[in-house]
C-alpha cells in the first residue's frame, strides 16, 4: 500500500486527499456557476466582479505593495547598529490589513449608503458606523503597539542577559 501511495505522489505529486478536495472544489464551482447562470442580475454580477478584480489588481495592489516596499526598505536600510532588535514591520502590516478590510466591511455604513432601508429595517441611523470603525482602528493599533512594546522588552532583556553572560569574569 505504501509502494502505491509513493507512486501516486510521484506521479501525481501530492496525496491523494489533495486530489479529492480539488475535485470537490471544482463540483462547487460548477454548482454556483450552474445557479448563477439562472441569475437575472448575472450581467450586473459579471459586471461587479470584473470591476472590483480591476480595481484590486491594477490600481489597489500597486498601491500597498509599493507602501509595504517603502515601509520594508526604510526599516532595513538602517545601519546595522541603528536597527531596532525587533522589525516593527509586521506589527504595522497586520493593524493596517484588518483596518482596510473592516473599512470594507463599515463602509455601507459609513457611506450611509441604504439608510432609509437600515433605519427602516432597525429603527436605528447609521451615524455610530464611522466612529465604531475608527475606534475598532485605534485599538486595532493599541494592540499591536503593546505587542510590540511587549516583544521588544523580551528581546532587549535577551540581549543584556547576553551580553553579561559574554561578559569576561575577573
Amino acid at each position: 500500500m505504501s509502494r502505491l501511495l509513493a507512486r501516486w505522489t510521484r506521479f501525481y505529486g501530492a496525496n491523494p486527499l489533495h486530489l479529492l478536495i480539488v475535485l470537490a472544489c471544482f463540483a462547487l464551482t460548477g454548482y454556483v456557476a450552474v445557479q448563477l447562470l439562472a441569475e437575472p442580475l448575472l450581467v450586473r454580477i459579471v459586471i461587479w466582479f470584473a470591476a472590483a478584480v480591476i480595481l484590486h489588481d491594477l490600481v489597489l495592489f500597486p498601491l500597498y505593495a509599493a507602501a509595504d516596499g517603502a515601509l520594508t526598505r526604510a526599516m532595513h536600510t538602517r545601519s546595522p547598529g541603528n536597527r531596532p532588535l525587533v522589525s516593527p514591520v509586521n506589527y504595522i502590516r497586520v493593524p493596517v490589513l484588518a483596518t482596510g478590510l473592516f473599512l470594507l466591511l463599515f463602509l455601507p455604513g459609513i457611506i450611509q449608503q441604504g439608510a432609509p432601508t437600515y433605519l427602516a429595517a432597525t429603527g436605528q441611523t447609521q451615524a455610530p458606523f464611522l466612529a465604531r470603525w475608527l475606534l475598532l482602528t485605534a485599538c486595532l493599533f493599541a494592540a499591536s503597539a503593546l505587542l510590540y512594546g511587549a516583544r521588544l522588552a523580551c528581546a532587549y532583556r535577551q540581549a543584556r542577559r547576553r551580553a553579561l553572560d559574554a561578559e569576561p569574569e575577573d
